[in-house]
């Protein structure tokens, strides 16, 4: 606790460390509203520059930044169905549905509050057992690991956004099978970048790359809800939503408790594990929240307790993903691996000796992410306020913005033409996925995880010299494999259940 105060009074007592710290926090949430310019593309722009700036603010600097760019998209994900971030998607399946009724106020008052308590808790626990938490994290998750982690998460959440069972599973596999444009992870071998017309051969190396989330998210989301709205203007049905601050009362906030509790432990376990992050965090506190709800049905239809699930478990990564880059020097995200980047650029290298060697840096940085969490309620009321100026630009002159910003981000990602033609199919297919009742969100979940699950699925069985039943050797892995494969066949006694007893309409 002593050291917490210190840090507290470096923080603010210095003008220089409360003026950076202000920065961050604007300029987190700035950049996580935009959707295709994340906190990313301002921790790239601001990486040069920290060359000349002290360690220690630096390192604060980008802390603060990961914690108001992680909550920032969340607000456009609920107004308008765009996610800033990546991590913000899972927050729209019930967010904007919530807008359409009418209680966007509410929405965004669970999003504030529950965004500040994920990563108020998850400072708190990294306080209190970074090197343990650490190391245990290190020595019992592998690949393996991570692959059935992935699975069970998949397993779990097939059905989100899906009329039907069958379709969620067909809108995931069609996410799996785009995962796998690219290069194999294994073999560095190009796949599905070249084909034939006509007789005619062809070979783009641009999709050598793959094709990355970003642009079809922005295309499923963002184009094909524009496409969505001026289909509603058509038909006469269209009405404006109206935005406030509403936080829910505290018997809403009790019933929703487990589902609180749930997702900071999900979101700071997959905080540690390097390379998993706030968006598998998100996407597994949803669908782990739809699975123990009592109100599963209303899921994807504005139910609030999905808001929470995704906004508690993204923000209780963020203090997560600290722990093994300053107690083992293994960054968790792209990020971290920025911070991992000041460090190497001043000379320093994080692990045990960094809580010794440079004691003030760790704490102020403690201080800084527990503060930029605890001051998520005010930048809520701020951004509500300011992004609620929107919605009363006439949606003609909206709808074009909204292209062309989600354009930009979409060609400022990777400064390839083909991610905006990628984007704008993907809009045009998520528009009629949406029609039909299939899941564009099921499709991200599968191409976000995808490319996670088939590199940690090599990896392990290079280790295990592919003898697939090393997976069952492992505890950890075995239990999350067979969990998974239950949830498969729960899901489907129950869809079948469901159709038996469903009422055949008379003639």
């Amino acid at each position: 606790m002593e050291s917490f105060i210190n840090g507290t009074s470096m923080l603010f007592g210095d003008p220089i460390s409360a003026l950076v710290f202000a920065s961050g926090l604007l300029g987190g949430m700035l950049f996580g509203a935009i959707p295709g310019v994340n906190m990313l593309t301002l921790g790239a722009v601001l990486l040069p520059f920290t060359i000349t700036m002290d360690p220690t603010h630096a390192v604060m600097l980008y802390s603060v930044i990961y914690c108001s760019g992680v909550f920032g998209g969340a607000i456009t994900a609920i107004l308008f169905n765009i996610p800033g971030a990546p991590e913000n998607a899972p927050t729209c399946f019930d967010g904007y549905p919530m807008t359409v009724s009418g209680r966007a106020g509410k929405a965004i008052g669970a999003a504030v509050c529950c965004s500040a308590l994920g990563g108020v808790a998850s400072a708190c626990l990294m306080m209190a057992a970074t090197g343990a938490i650490a190391t245990w994290a290190v020595r019992s998750f592998g690949p393996q690991e991570i692959f059935a982690l992935i699975f069970f998460g998949l397993a779990v959440s097939a059905s989100i956004g899906a009329s039907s069972l069958w379709k969620g599973w067909l809108s995931v596999f069609a996410g799996l099978l785009i995962a796998t444009v690219g290069t194999d992870p294994v073999g560095g071998i190009p796949r599905f970048n070249e084909w034939s017309l006509f007789g005619i051969e062809y070979k783009s190396y641009y999709l050598s790359a793959g094709i990355h989330f970003i642009p079809m998210i922005l295309g499923f989301f963002a184009v094909s809800e524009v496409f969505m709205q001026a289909t509603n203007i058509s038909k006469g049905i269209r009405e404006r939503p109206k935005a406030s601050l509403d936080f829910p009362s505290a018997a809403e906030f009790w019933r929703v408790r487990f589902t609180m509790l749930r997702s900071v432990v999900i979101g700071f376990f997959a905080g540690i594990l390097p390379g998993i992050g706030a968006t598998l965090a998100a996407f597994l506190g949803y669908s782990q929240a739809q699975r123990w709800s009592k109100n599963r049905a209303n899921f994807g239809k504005g139910e609030i307790e999905g808001v929470v699930a995704s906004e508690t478990a993204n923000n209780a990564a963020t203090g997560a993903a600290m722990i093994p880059l300053l107690a083992l020097g293994l960054p968790g995200g792209a990020l971290t691996a920025m911070i991992l980047g000041i460090f190497q650029i001043h000379g320093m290298e994080p692990g045990p000796l960094i809580f010794i060697t440079s004691g003030d840096l760790v704490w102020i940085t403690f201080a800084a992410m527990f503060w930029a969490n605890l001051l998520i309620v005010l930048l809520g009321w701020i951004q509500t306020k300011t992004v609620v100026h929107i919605l009363r630009v006439p949606f003609r002159w909206l709808a074009p913005g909204i292209l062309i910003l989600a354009a930009i981000g979409a060609y400022a990602l990777r400064n390839l033409i083909i991610d905006v033609w990628i984007m704008f199919a993907a809009g045009i297919i998520g528009y009629y996925l949406r029609a039909t009742g299939y899941s564009p969100a099921g499709i991200v979940l599968g191409l976000i995880l995808g490319k996670l699950g088939e590199s940690a699925f090599s990896k392990s069985m290079q280790l295990m010299q592919y003898d697939y039943t090393g997976f069952f050797y492992r505890p950890i892995t075995a239990v999350l494999l067979v969990c998974g494969t239950g949830a498969i066949i729960m899901s489907v006694v129950r869809e079948i259940r469901g159709k038996e007893h469903t009422p055949i309409p008379s003639g």
